[in-house]
């Protein structure tokens, strides 16, 4: 499962070597040079208003990146969202709703208090953040300003956040917070096809604040162009079980033989920390980004379970909320790890976060 992506992603991130590694890079480098040249020619456009971006009548918090693939967003803007709702903010996140049914469609999933829509209509993120984060609003829609528009309409909100808006450039935002993978920023340093980055690195320029995530803990984080800085990591915090009941510390799963899949952007080294937690990792599934989890995938997954001779199996909390059509016999051996945002020194970010709610 998944083996062209994976591979695709090694030569992306410049870590495979040899002809492997630069030949496809060569192949699709001409490409890459006008996918370059059309998103730097678009930039430009916005930035000398020729192109008019469109402003909603509340500051609105981009948080996105550069690079296709994880760098942590949905834990980020959990985090901010809590940071401003414990601050008395009504907060509504803007989302695309990208591998939802509704995809495309402009709706509610959440009003703060009922969750509307279901992850196999809205999304998983959509959804994960509706269902995780108390009185946190939820809007889909891929005109991201029809979005914040009906909510202002029917929620009312004093601030949006804007997420994986980083290129959303039809939208103004009063603060941009670009996330980079501190291992690989930017990938093999080329643009799609050739490379992982999403328009050229120089875009970079535009942040008001960057983050490295999946950080080792004390990394000093990289100054990039005199912006302000952050460090951050994600731990896996606990499980709970899919079927239901208290959450369960991973120094109890200790030992204990798991199957582990994920359909997320890097799923191996979500993998490699379930083995550093003491895991007995028998057997791992990597699956594509937004996995939509068929019935013929479901299917194979208990399959696989039986025949590694797992005693659990276990996922992230973002796949999680696409799994409620498995068979209750699976179902009740999977647990979904839920990760925890550590930042370093959150101090650069809350600073502009509070300076933006004072004005």
């Amino acid at each position: 499962m998944g083996s062209f992506p994976t591979y695709w992603r090694s030569v992306a991130t410049g870590s495979r070597q040899g002809l492997s590694g630069r030949l496809p890079v060569l192949v699709c480098s001409p490409l890459a040079l006008v996918y370059a040249c059309i998103q730097s020619i678009r930039s430009i456009l916005y930035q000398k208003q020729i192109l008019t971006a469109k402003r909603l009548p509340r500051p609105v918090i981009s948080v996105g990146n550069i690079t296709v693939g994880g760098t942590g967003k949905t834990p980020v803007t959990a985090f901010i969202a809590r940071f401003l709702i414990d601050r008395g903010m009504k907060v509504a996140v803007l989302s695309r709703g990208y591998g939802g049914a509704m995809e495309g469609q402009t709706a509610i999933v959440s009003d703060g208090c009922t969750i509307r829509l279901d992850a196999g209509q809205c999304g998983d993120e959509p959804y994960l953040l509706a269902s995780t984060v108390p009185g946190l609003m939820v809007v889909m829609g891929t005109d991201r300003h029809r979005a914040g528009m009906l909510a202002m309409e029917q929620l009312s909100p004093d601030i949006f956040l804007l997420d994986d808006g980083f290129q959303h450039l039809r939208l103004r935002r009063d603060l941009d917070i670009l996330l980079l993978d501190c291992a690989r920023p930017f990938g093999n340093g080329w643009t799609l096809p050739a490379g992982l980055l999403r328009e050229p690195k120089r875009a970079a320029g535009r942040a008001d604040l960057v983050m490295y995530t999946r950080c080792p803990q004390g990394y000093p984080p990289a100054p990039l162009a005199g912006k302000p800085v952050c460090s951050a990591r994600h731990r896996l915090g606990d499980a709970v079980p899919l079927a239901g009941g208290p959450p369960v510390f991973f120094d109890n799963l200790r030992g204990r033989k798991v199957l582990a899949f994920a359909g997320i952007g890097e799923p191996e080294p979500f993998f490699g920390e379930l083995r550093t937690l003491g895991l007995d990792v028998v057997r791992t599934i990597p699956l594509p980004d937004h996995a939509a989890y068929t019935p013929a995938q479901l299917a194979g997954l208990a399959t696989t379970f039986r025949a590694c001779g797992a005693d659990s199996a276990i996922t992230t909390e973002k796949d999680g909320v696409k799994l409620r059509r498995l068979a209750p016999e699976f179902a009740d051996r999977v647990m979904l790890a839920r990760l925890k945002l550590v930042i370093d020194d959150p101090t650069p970010l809350t600073d502009l976060l509070s300076n933006l709610l004072q004005k």
